[in-house]
């Protein structure tokens, strides 16, 4: 199939789910949501290597009818947790009493719709003072160094991923990074304290977050569970070079590494660096059809079966390169 049948068939695909400018609810179908976001993000990968000016960190262009920009109802995920980004890309903000944590600024022109989303949701766009994100794609974190000058907040970053970022320089601004983070590092605001795990593959530095929440109860005589939150970087492989990859040997062996990282971790609830790897539109819906029912980013059983998806993808794509495919 070619470049722009493809790009048709997408359009198609995805005009097929927004009713009125939202997003239609699917059913619950486990792999529907990877599938689709695995082949949005591979024409978002190939865009990058193919032009400068993305790869500096400028806005992809509308692909498809694709506006990566395009706002979302903004919402609580559970706990002091909330969805800040737009209708493609996952944002999340982290609410303490000492101030905010922003993981993924994405592009630059997503910036004011992440300020718009914090500040519906009655908070001060200005009290972020942790800036994070998932990996050195110009798609989560081409708007540090806005979102770093608008809010004074510090940049962190893992190691890996350094190299690459020093890359992503948006109108000519340098890509501070106020910490350099290792595979484990923790981060604390608040009593916040979230965990780096460097889960590397897709990018070299990409960066799975965990931490927990306290999910209030609907009783009084209940008190607040407690909920294990996995940020996911991504395991996808998009148009990943697993055979040859001189800029990245090991690539083969860093997407095991990752796959066994995740594979370890418990999720009570997790989220993306893309909405359509954790159903975020569907969820969104149930949950606003439904509020006193039981949430439904509680998705133990998601987080698994994304895992196994992304794991089974990656193993069949290298037999496939074995028998010379």
């Amino acid at each position: 199939m070619g470049f722009w049948k493809c790009m048709h068939f997408y359009r198609r695909r995805n005009a097929s789910q927004n009713v009125g400018g939202r997003l239609k609810a699917r059913p619950h179908v486990i792999n529907s949501g990877a599938n689709f976001m695995r082949f949005a993000t591979s024409f978002l990968v190939l865009l990058l290597i193919a032009t400068n000016g993305f790869s500096q960190g400028k806005q992809a262009p509308n692909v498809a009818g694709i506006d990566w920009n395009k706002p979302f109802p903004p919402h609580n995920v559970a706990g002091n947790l909330y969805f800040v980004g737009s209708e493609q890309l996952g944002s999340f903000l982290i609410t303490t009493p000492a101030g905010h944590i922003l993981i993924n600024t994405d592009f630059e022109e997503t910036v004011p719709v992440i300020r718009t989303a914090v500040e519906q949701l009655g908070f001060k766009f200005t009290d972020i003072k942790i800036i994070l994100g998932s990996h050195a794609h110009p798609d989560h974190m081409s708007g540090d160094a806005m979102v770093k000058e608008l809010t004074g907040a510090r940049v962190m970053a893992m190691a890996e991923d350094v190299p690459a970022l020093s890359k992503l320089t948006p109108g000519g601004k340098p890509h501070v990074i106020d910490r350099v983070l290792k595979d484990g590092d923790t981060v604390e605001l608040g009593g916040m304290t979230l965990t780096a795990h460097l889960t590397p593959g897709h990018t070299k530095g990409c960066t799975t977050w965990t931490f927990k929440v306290q999910e209030p109860s609907r009783s009084s005589d209940v008190p607040p569970r407690v909920l294990d939150v996995v940020v996911v970087g991504s395991v996808s492989l998009n148009a990943a070079v697993l055979v040859g990859n001189k800029d990245y040997p090991q690539i083969q062996d860093d997407y095991v590494h990752s796959f066994q990282v995740l594979k370890g971790l418990h999720a009570d609830v997790f989220v993306a660096s893309h909405t359509g790897m954790y159903q975020m539109a569907e969820k969104y819906a149930r949950r606003e059809k439904a509020p006193f029912r039981a949430n439904p980013f509680i998705d133990p059983e998601g987080y698994r079966e994304h895992v196994e998806s992304a794991e089974k993808a990656f193993y069949a794509r290298v037999e496939q390169l074995k028998a010379g495919k």
